[in-house]
């Protein structure tokens, strides 16, 4: 009965919608037919891949459409091109927007289930780890949302990152499993696959031509993800790459003889590209491993871009119109080597010249920067990637030739010491010989100004001196020549010859974007200053944002309900400005008590939530403080949890009176992986296991503080624990962030946000409002003279932090050596010291900031009507909005609209 409306369906996508008994039958089919499980049983795991399976039937067939209609119009496409995609769970999203959520929850009932247990059964799909991979899979949603032509490109990871386990020495990490029962959302397509070359020589024919020939050779297989949009029939693609070798590279004749690693090994090494995310890079297996993984990415997607394009265009392939039909958006530097791979395409299998690739491809790609750390800007070594990819090392020279052409076309020959610092600051290539042209310009003009030097040395002679003898005549040409040497850049034979990755997508790209308007700044006054001098026209900022469906519609429902009904429309999930509405009804008791009565019932979920992961009981009428990101330094988990130390001693201190009217009671919740080999990370999530192994345990403070670190931080565990987060902690060192999302998350889910002034927080308090935004800390301007304040020793530590640094080296927390840390917040300079990120300086304004929450919390009035505001001003920071400014302002792609 379902095939029969299924096809009824295909035949005319707007009259027929699946309903209960429809949906019944498909699941029943899928558990009979598409079985991964024993027939005897409908447990919970067979449930929700009977369940996926069935919604996907209905995504296939939009999917279809939305990929036919877009191959016989022929309309430009945008190809987003990212090493990472956080996409969480995938069925009551894809159920939500089919608008079939009803109608899945009401078969699930009938066949003895319900719809969130079988959700709950759903692994995360183990494709990213933070916020640049968030930021990716919401732009993807709306995207199709907003009915955007346009696909994404990344890998198939099989191992993710890792999962994170919590045990009494912190962080352990294993590998992720959530391929282990296949994906049943992926379809695997046999008939697209493309070869990937490693290492290999570059030889040059008879015709002039470049080849590159011999090498390793691995396979690029598709698996393709239909991505649906809200209240839409558009479906677009996320396109996966897995690695592999055919079964001949199986040596039977090893295996045979009991040699069975050689009889695999070609196997293994192909396999082992999509193994991990972000493999250990300290080796130089390691940083093989991850070139291998970036070039497999750019080499496969350039290849099937090339390949779409050539089939929409028929038997007449015009290049020059490529860029007219095709975009492609580099997500941070891990894509790069999409620009020499396309030019390799363009001339070595397409034929065209260097100057027809070197311009289709400067108006192609397009780079969104998301640091300004100096060590995230990446650099790979000459050496390794002459050795591994040898022709785009040929193609990257000619690309830095061209660079150091336009730069001194810009800025002329005669200031040679002007010129030497925009080539050292601009070059791709960092510390290596200039090009012979570029050399020869330099000697000529040292050579010149070795001549007018002589010429006016001689002037000065007078007529009744003697002409000068053969002694003077050597020192000049010894000066001469001395002059003539310096016509190169010096080199630092000490250092690696290094290509500058983030230098080459500013080079190549035609647009280069910041995420929030702060980072845009810095990134042209600062961290691109020489290129924003030669081309301002390419900057430009596209603040990040989130989609509205999956982090407050679906995973809120009860909130969502209520901004429903007090803005008197749905309209808000795919128009955020409809949020403003809440802003005149924020003082109104009866929206108040509903807020307040939605956040409890969350905050209750929560409580559920963590007793179960962690064992830990926490009273759901406390403040709920958390912060969850990435485990790094400069987001500063450590100042959050030098605060709650700073916190817990004060108690300690007081009269049980005293604490009960000097506290609010909290729950202070973190989230979030260190990378495995960041040891510095590792020791912050250790501290805070430590302390609330303490804390939680101390019946003198009862359910005054709790500390809870929650493992393996995911989306899942995000659409948990924000919609019941009442303070958000978003505290990096000013200047360091290029934008977040959490905070976006957080404030659309009515959670007040204490920051500093970074990233995306700039743009979120100006939004929400300065009275509802907990600020603090050194502004982004003031960071290098602290810094040099500290170097110079003339910083004096709060006595507070001092004290809270001599408790934690007491040994009340336990045994553990924490001197490495707290020795990281001392002395005035050195690797691993001084306090870079701040938390010294900060800490005195951090913990006055602390005791202004407080005050706020115990007045709930205040408080809810701070909460209603951070969602009304949460409107602007919709990824839909950033989706349309990257379609009018880069991409230049119009909505399509399937008939």
């Amino acid at each position: 009965m379902f095939y029969v409306a299924l096809i009824k369906f295909a035949a005319s996508l707007d009259t027929f919608v699946p309903d209960a008994a429809s949906v019944a039958s498909s699941i029943k089919y899928h558990a009979e037919f598409t079985p991964a499980f024993s027939p005897d049983s409908f447990e919970l795991p067979k449930a929700f891949y009977a369940t996926a399976e069935s919604a996907r039937d209905s995504l296939i067939i939009n999917w279809n459409a939305t990929y036919e209609y877009y191959e016989k119009t022929n309309v430009k496409q945008a190809y987003y091109v990212s090493m990472e995609y956080l996409q969480g769970r995938a069925l009551l999203n894809a159920i939500g927007n089919l608008e079939l959520t009803g109608a899945y929850a009401e078969a699930l009932k009938k066949l003895g289930h319900n719809l969130e247990d079988v959700a709950r059964e759903e692994p995360d799909a183990a494709l990213g780890n933070g916020g640049l991979g968030r930021l990716a899979s919401c732009f993807l949603d709306s995207l199709a949302t907003l009915n955007y032509p346009a696909w994404g490109y990344g890998l198939r990871y099989k191992y993710g990152l890792f999962k994170q386990h919590i045990t009494k020495d912190g962080q352990e990490e294993v590998a992720e499993d959530w391929l282990e029962m296949g994906n049943p959302w992926e379809i695997v397509r046999n008939d697209v696959s493309y070869p990937v070359k490693f290492y290999g020589e570059v030889i040059t024919g008879p015709d002039g031509c470049k080849q590159w020939v011999g090498g390793e050779n691995v396979m690029a297989m598709a698996y393709d993800v239909p991505i649906p949009g809200y209240k839409t029939k558009t479906t677009i693609n996320l396109r996966l790459w897995s690695t592999k070798v055919s079964p001949e590279a199986f040596d039977l004749r090893a295996f045979n003889a009991g040699d069975h690693a050689k009889a695999y090994s070609a196997m293994k090494n192909a396999e082992k590209i999509c193994y991990i995310l972000y493999p250990g890079d300290e080796s130089l297996e390691g940083k093989t491993l991850r070139l291998k993984q970036q070039y497999t990415l750019c080499s496969a997607s350039l290849q099937d871009i090339i390949a779409r394009y050539e089939k929409r265009s028929g038997e007449s392939v015009n290049w020059e119109i490529f860029p007219d039909k095709v975009a492609v958006q580099m997500n941070d530097t891990h894509p790069t080597l999409c620009i020499p791979e396309l030019i390799r395409i363009l001339i070595d299998v397409k034929g065209l010249s260097w100057e027809q690739a070197w311009n289709i491809t400067q108006r192609t790609v397009a780079y969104t920067n998301h640091t300004v750390l100096p060590e995230a800007l990446e650099k790979w070594s000459l050496e390794l990637m002459e050795e591994l990819l040898p022709r785009h090392v040929e193609i990257i020279r000619l690309i830095d030739e061209e660079l150091i052409q336009t730069i001194i076309a810009e800025y002329g020959a005669e200031d040679l010491d002007l010129l030497q610092e925009k080539l050292k600051q601009m070059r791709i290539l960092d510390n290596i010989e200039l090009p012979e042209s570029v050399a020869e310009l330099f000697a000529e003009s040292e050579k010149i100004s070795a001549v007018d030097s002589i010429d006016e040395e001689e002037d000065d002679v007078s007529d009744e001196e003697t002409e000068p003898d053969d002694e003077n005549e050597q020192l000049e040409e010894q000066d001469m020549e001395k002059k003539t040497e310096v016509a190169s850049i010096e080199l630092d034979r000490k250092l690696p010859k290094m290509v500058r990755m983030a230098n080459l997508c500013v080079a190549a790209g035609y647009a280069v974007n910041g995420v929030a308007e702060i980072h845009s700044e810095i990134v042209k006054d600062e961290v691109f200053n020489e290129f924003y001098k030669l081309w301002p026209e390419k900057f430009q900022n596209k603040t990040n944002g989130v989609t509205p469906r999956r982090w407050i519609r679906f995973c809120n429902p009860d909130l969502s309900k209520i901004i429903t009904k007090w803005t008197g429309s749905e309209d808000w999930v795919v128009n955020t400005e409809k949020l403003m509405i809440l802003r005149k009804f924020a003082d109104n008791e009866d929206l108040q008590s509903v807020w307040r009565e939605a956040k409890r019932r969350n905050k209750v979920k929560v409580a559920s939530f963590l007793r179960e992961k962690t064992g830990y009981i926490v009273n759901p009428d406390a403040m709920f403080d958390v912060q969850v990101k990435r485990i790094h330094e400069y987001k500063r988990q450590l100042l959050n949890i030098m605060g709650i130390v700073y916190r817990y001693k004060k108690m300690k201190e007081m009269s049980p009176e005293e604490r009960k009217a000097g506290f609010v009671p909290r729950v202070c919740i973190f989230g979030g992986k260190a990378f495995a080999t960041y040891i510095q990370a590792k020791r912050i999530v250790k501290f805070i296991t430590d302390v609330g192994a303490t804390v939680n345990h101390d019946p003198e403070i009862g359910d005054l503080l709790k500390v809870v670190f929650v493992p393996d931080y995911n989306v899942s565990v995000a659409e948990m624990l924000i919609p019941g987060s009442e303070l958000s902690q978003h505290i990096s060192t000013a200047g360091m962030e290029a934008s977040g999302t959490s905070n976006m998350k957080f404030a659309m889910n009515g959670c007040i946000l204490i920051g500093t002034l970074d990233g995306a927080n700039v743009e979120i308090r100006q939004e929400v409002g300065e009275d509802n935004f907990f600020l603090f800390g050194a502004k982004a301007h003031e960071i290098n003279g602290l810094r040099n304040e500290r170097a110079e020793g003339k910083f004096v530590p709060d006595p507070r932090f001092e004290e809270v640094k001599a408790y934690v080296r007491s040994g009340v927390f336990g045994p553990y050596n924490y001197e490495e840390l707290m020795g990281s917040l001392e002395g005035n300079e050195g690797y691993g010291r001084a306090d870079y990120f701040l938390v010294g300086k900060d800490f005195p304004s951090y913990i006055e900031c602390q005791e202004k929450v407080d005050e706020a919390y115990r007045d709930q009035k205040r408080w809810t009507k701070m909460s209603i505001l951070n969602t009304a001003g949460s409107y602007k920071f919709s990824s839909d909005r950033t989706i349309h400014e990257y379609a009018r302002d880069i991409w230049r792609i119009d909505p399509v609209v399937l008939p």
